[in-house]
């Protein structure tokens, strides 16, 4: 019976050995709490005029928060369903991640745009209180927020069999876009860190998705000489 349990064992860790890419989690968490605690009143200030017009609005707290469930669901799914792809979403993740920590690392940022106070008072601006406190304002380009929410929609779109599921798509796409404004609404980000989350990840998009963009088109080819 432990002879048994032993081969179970082995045989669990072998199929799931991928698993060690998570360890990173090891080296970002603690880089990311320490520039947290160390850049807090010196840093070059991050503003672009574009940010003064857009309003401060607290329902998009919960696009925000669901950025977590999305990028967690998809690094789980690939961990489990396709290796490949498992791989190439956390290469895109990690990569940018750690752009980002050397960035911050370098070049301390933050800026000055959340609201001193709120006109409104119900629960999303209770959650949104509750962020601003357990996130400081500073740490912020490339925005992790965008560029991982980029990546995994990117993840979807590029493997083979959910880019052919049109409604997981076209909900992955408004969840990403709905992410991506949220850091803008919720004054947790300058256009700034948007833009540069943008550069970044159409970069990194090429380096990890390159090719399989290439064979998309080429695929698209064949099927429409196909058809004249």
């Amino acid at each position: 019976m432990f002879h048994a349990a032993k081969i179970a064992a082995y045989n669990f860790f072998q199929k799931y050995k991928h698993a060690w890419v998570l360890l990173y989690v090891f080296i970002y968490l603690p880089w990311f709490a320490y520039l947290e605690k160390t850049v807090t009143n010196h840093f070059n200030v991050i503003h672009m005029a574009v940010d003064d017009y857009i309003p401060f609005n607290e329902y998009f707290i919960i696009q925000y928060l669901l950025w977590f469930r999305y990028v967690a669901y998809a690094v789980l799914y690939f961990f489990f369903k396709n290796k490949s792809d498992y791989y190439k979403l956390c290469t895109f993740l990690f990569v940018g991640m750690t752009v980002f920590l050397i960035v911050s690392t370098l070049y301390p940022n933050g800026h000055y745009l959340r609201p001193r106070t709120f006109e409104r008072d119900n629960i999303f601006v209770t959650m949104v209180h509750w962020l601003y406190t357990a996130d400081t304002p500073t740490n912020l380009f490339p925005s992790i927020h965008v560029y991982n929410s980029l990546g995994v929609h990117f993840a979807i779109c590029s493997n083979a069999e959910l880019r052919e599921n049109k409604r997981l798509k076209t909900a992955s796409f408004l969840l990403m876009t709905s992410i991506i404004l949220a850091t803008m609404f919720l004054k947790q980000h300058s256009v700034f860190d948007v833009i540069t989350a943008i550069v970044m990840a159409a970069l990194m998009y090429s380096f990890v998705y390159g090719k399989v963009f290439v064979a998309g088109r080429q695929k698209a080819y064949e099927k429409q000489l196909h058809h004249t």
